[in-house]
């Protein structure tokens, strides 16, 4: 016959190991794996959402997505007294004939024509429209640091992170070209930092490295220990002199 003692130290047992299971669970289900971690730090990306195990997948020709200040002309088969050119609103909104505000900021050009169309509807049969990017704002990306002339530049297509350089006119003899960083957004979330070894590239005239930037990329030369320092070395042209 088993004694209540018995019987009440495995309740408490079983007690604990249900507790430490649940625990676990919990754990799991708020932090990313290991494994996940490791291969975001691979991919180069310096923040992790305990949310989200992994970066967003990109697509790899993604569409143009209207934002603030840019020009649309919009243009009916059918209904010509609608064709009007709209401008996109710093909230994001446009104003139309006849069926007035929409929000299309941060949308691709397929879906705001599902938009027109589907507004329209309302007072159209079967409305067909035709959108022209008339004016938007162009791609660009950043140069910082130790280069020749920091600040923004319209990117052209396929700019790579040297031809950017030769474009910020440079880098100064200050410079670090060793440990150059490519700054590059990847969604709202995910950023990442990329060191490249300009200094290696052109010694080595092996340019596999030599990447193209995206709209919005940011190049960061930093300065050199030498150039840090060098303001308190003493200069050799200064000579001695004895003290008499």
């Amino acid at each position: 016959m088993v004694s209540k003692n018995r019987i009440f130290q495995i309740a408490i047992l079983i007690a604990l190991g249900g507790a430490l299971a649940m625990a676990q669970q919990t754990s799991q289900n708020q932090n990313p794996s290991s494994d996940a971690v490791m291969d975001a730090l691979s991919h180069g990306v310096d923040h992790l959402d305990p949310a989200q195990t992994g970066p967003e997948l990109q697509r790899r020709d993604p569409r143009y997505i209207i934002g603030n200040g840019d020009v649309l002309d919009l243009q009916f088969q059918f209904t010509p007294e609608f064709n009007q050119t709209v401008t996109v609103q710093p909230d994001g909104f446009i104003t139309l004939k006849e069926v007035g505000d929409l929000h299309i900021q941060g949308e691709t050009m397929p879906q705001v024509r599902g938009q027109l169309q589907a507004a329209y509807a309302k007072i159209l049969a079967n409305p067909v429209v035709s959108i022209d990017l008339k004016d938007f704002e162009k791609p660009y990306f950043l140069a910082f640091g130790e280069v020749g002339h920091p600040g923004r530049y319209e990117l052209r297509g396929g700019t790579t992170v040297t031809a950017a350089l030769a474009m910020a006119g440079g880098l100064n003899t200050d410079s670090k070209h060793s440990q150059v960083l490519l700054f590059h957004r990847v969604n709202d979330r995910w950023s990442s930092v990329t060191k490249l070894d300009i200094k290696h590239m052109l010694k080595t005239r092996n340019l596999e490295e030599d990447v193209s930037l995206h709209p919005g990329d940011m190049l960061y030369v930093p300065q050199n220990t030498i150039s840090k320092v060098k303001a308190f070395i003493p200069n050799p042209s200064m000579g001695m002199y004895a003290v008499p």
